[in-house]
């Protein structure tokens, strides 16, 4: 691990395997010293300390626990980076959803966004760097999810706005744009015999991405280059370039039996 003074704060990275705690490893191999923030405070602990992170219990859509946790990150020297990855997909159709499941998708997506942007950018140090996680759906509609693409289309322009308004401060504001990605979380779909093939079909280097492939955009993005800001970076394998998977197609796979 390259040595360092540089702190980074990672929000949204308490499963083991997840993409989150992909990217913490990432920034931790590059010599950050990092404090790393979800609401389960306990599993945190346990992920944080292989790493001599920090941990510090922080629900997303809270502002107020936004701002004590970039506070806590950039204790001893302010921020250099930092990574929101918290955020959630939501299904529903716009003549479905609910009022409760649209606002909890906004909330997670978008408010969640905007709120550590905000305050990250307040402890910022000269020329840092801040990340957010959008998705494929803001760009190429998936049946289902119009709250959640509509959510990261609009994080999208909040990273454009943000990489004006903070260049005055040499601070970078980007974001990653995944497709499907293989997790716990999603291993459900993209792990599945059947469905998962269906995925990965539309994949033209045919597969979905790992934790460590998604990392690996963040951590670049988080470090290394001075003259990029204000962009969204398809992380999906060219998925962006073909259509979505066939959603009755996934459907009728998980219905077919084992």
């Amino acid at each position: 691990m390259a040595e360092t003074n540089k702190r980074a704060a990672v929000l949204g990275a308490s499963e083991e395997g997840g993409t989150g705690w992909a990217i913490a490893q990432a920034l931790h191999k590059g010599g950050f010293s990092l404090t790393l923030g979800a609401r389960r405070l306990v599993e945190l602990e346990r992920l944080a300390a292989p790493l001599g992170a920090r941990a510090h219990a922080c629900d997303a859509t809270i502002e107020d626990e936004v701002s004590r946790f970039c506070g806590v990150a950039a204790k001893g020297g302010g921020l250099d980076c930092a990574v929101l990855v918290a955020g959630a997909g939501v299904r529903g159709t716009i003549d479905s959803i609910s009022a409760e499941d649209y606002q909890h998708c906004m909330r997670l997506n978008l408010d969640a966004a905007f709120y550590f942007v905000r305050h990250a950018a307040r402890h910022m140090n000269q020329g840092g760097a801040i990340v957010l996680m959008s998705s494929i759906a803001a760009t190429n509609p998936w049946p289902g999810y119009f709250a959640y693409g509509a959510a990261k289309s609009a994080l999208q322009t909040l990273v454009r706005y943000a990489a004006i308004e903070f260049a005055p401060r040499g601070i970078h504001v980007n974001a990653v744009c995944p497709g499907p990605i293989s997790t716990p979380a999603e291993g459900y779909l993209v792990d599945h015999p059947r469905a998962g093939k269906i995925v990965a079909n539309e994949v033209p280097l045919g597969r979905v991405a790992s934790p460590g492939d998604v990392a690996e955009a963040v951590a670049w993005l988080g470090t290394s280059p001075g003259w990029i800001t204000g962009e969204t970076i398809h992380t999906d394998g060219g998925m962006s370039l073909r259509r979505p998977p066939d959603v009755d197609a996934i459907a009728a796979a998980f219905g077919a039996g084992d």
